[in-house]
């Protein structure tokens, strides 16, 4: 995806409020061999970007203002308003095609496994996998066929077959995803009302104690 910058020269909150309010969002590039340049990006040529979603893995092609070159990069940081969640500020970190990155890839599955069918209840634990690959063939997720799965099966990063241009990293066979069984389902749900019960009744002493009149 293509994405058109300027340069900015003053810096600090009050600058980046009168780019804000003129639409723009700052923004600053950096990368192993750039030196670090601070950027003015319209807030319209970023809307295609996040609609698109998965931002952090989408390659863009930077064209800096005054500058013919154009520069593969991605979004390494976002800062959102905490209230309003619009975008605050930009990091973007340049690439190089020929050398592999760390990206985070989302995981997704396909198919419905017997289990859910017999009332189970799929629990994906790890919604993102960190991938090791190069910035031209980043997977678009990670897709996991959960049909042939029974209630009390797991998929573990073993399980995943791995491939020659996306590498998954991880020091530890840790699970995905699950089936539940149905009785775990509502043991949880126990467990749950029981901690919110007996958190009412340490309040309904609380209350009595400070009721009791104080002695004479």
């Amino acid at each position: 995806m293509n994405l058109k910058a300027s340069q900015r020269e003053a810096v600090g909150n009050g600058p980046s409020r009168v780019l804000r309010r003129d639409g723009k969002i700052p923004a600053i590039l950096y990368g192993p061999k750039t030196e670090p340049v601070k950027l003015a990006i319209d807030r319209l040529e970023l809307e295609p970007i996040f609609k698109s979603g998965a931002v952090a893995q989408k390659l863009l092609k930077l064209q800096i203002e005054g500058d013919d070159s154009v520069r593969n990069v991605m979004v390494k940081e976002m800062q959102k308003d905490p209230v309003s969640r619009s975008v605050l500020h930009l990091d973007l970190y340049e690439v190089s095609m020929d050398q592999r990155i760390n990206v985070m890839v989302p995981v997704v599955t396909t198919g419905k496994s017997t289990g859910v069918e017999m009332g189970g209840m799929l629990q994906i634990i790890r919604r993102e996998l960190e991938v090791f690959c190069l910035p031209g063939q980043i997977p678009e997720n990670i897709t996991i066929d959960i049909t042939g799965l029974e209630i009390g099966d797991s998929v573990h990063v073993e399980d995943l077959p791995q491939e020659e241009t996306a590498e998954i990293l991880a020091d530890v066979n840790f699970t995905i995803l699950t089936i539940l069984s149905p009785m775990a389902e509502e043991e949880e749900e126990v467990e749950e009302e029981e901690e919110g019960a007996e958190e009412g009744e340490e309040g309904e002493e609380g209350e009595e104690a400070a009721e009791e009149p104080a002695a004479e």
